[in-house]
C-alpha cells in the first residue's frame, strides 16, 4: 500500500547527522513514514480540532504505551485551567518514561516534550478541516456546561466557560499560518536534530500512514 496523499518524511532539516556514519546508520535504521520501529517517544502536533487526540490514542493502544493528552494536564474537567506549575509538573511525570505517546501544541511546556521525544508527527491540515472539527467541538462543550448547570443550579463561571469553550476556533483561525512557519524552523534548531518528524497534509493521508504503521483501526 503506497501513501496516496502528501506525506513528508524531514529526516535531518540541517543535516548534522549526515556528516558522520553513526548518525547516517541512525536515520537510516528509522523510518516513521513506513515503520514505527525504533519510534519511542512519539509526539502529535498541528492545529486546534485536527485530530491529534485521536490518532495518539490509536498509536498508544496499538504500541501498548502510555498515551498522554497535554490539554488534558492543563483544562480540568469543568474546562478550568491549572497554574503553570502544575502544568509543568504534570508535563514531567508524563513524559519521563521510555515509551510513551503524547499529543499537543503547547508553548508552555515545550522545552520539556521536545527534548524528551524522539519521533514528531505533524498534522498539517486544511483551515477548513479544522475549523469543522472545532465547530462540532464547542458544540459539544456548550452542551456539556449546560447540563452541568443544570443538574448543579450553579451558573456562576459559565458563560465564561462557554466562551472557553468555543475559543479553539480563534486558536485556529491565528495558527493557521502561524504553525506552517514557526515548526520547519523550530524542527531545523540543532537542539531539535534528534527528531525525526512526518508531516501528514489530511485526514486520509493520516489514515493510510495508521493502516501501514499499525494495520486497519475499527475508528
Amino acid at each position: 500500500m503506497s501513501l496516496e496523499t502528501p506525506a513528508t518524511l524531514i529526516l535531518s532539516p540541517a543535516k548534522p547527522a549526515a556528516d558522520d556514519a553513526a548518525g547516517t546508520a541512525a536515520i537510516a535504521s528509522r523510518n516513521p513514514a513506513i515503520s514505527l520501529t525504533g519510534c519511542q517517544r512519539i509526539l502529535i502536533i498541528g492545529r486546534t480540532g485536527s485530530g491529534k487526540t485521536t490518532l495518539a490514542r490509536q498509536l498508544a493502544a496499538a504500541l501498548g504505551v502510555p498515551h498522554t493528552e497535554l490539554d488534558a494536564l492543563y483544562f480540568e474537567p469543568d474546562f478550568s485551567t491549572v497554574s503553570l506549575d502544575l502544568l509543568r509538573e504534570r508535563t514531567n511525570l508524563a513524559v519521563a518514561g521510555e515509551y510513551w505517546v503524547t499529543d499537543g501544541n503547547k508553548r508552555a511546556v515545550r522545552d520539556l516534550v521536545w527534548p524528551r521525544a524522539d519521533t514528531i508527527v505533524w498534522l498539517d491540515y486544511s483551515l477548513a478541516i479544522s475549523l469543522w472539527r472545532l465547530g462540532k467541538r464547542a458544540l459539544w462543550r456548550t452542551s456539556t456546561l449546560q447540563k452541568q448547570a443544570a443538574e448543579t443550579g450553579e451558573k456562576k463561571g459559565v458563560l465564561k466557560k462557554m466562551f472557553a469553550a468555543g475559543k479553539g476556533v480563534l486558536t485556529a483561525l491565528r495558527s493557521h499560518r502561524g504553525q506552517r512557519k514557526e515548526y520547519p524552523i523550530l524542527f531545523a534548531r540543532p537542539e531539535n536534530q534528534h527528531l525525526l518528524v512526518l508531516r501528514l497534509r489530511s485526514p486520509r493521508a493520516a489514515r493510510l500512514w495508521l493502516a501501514r504503521v499499525i494495520g486497519p483501526t475499527q475508528s
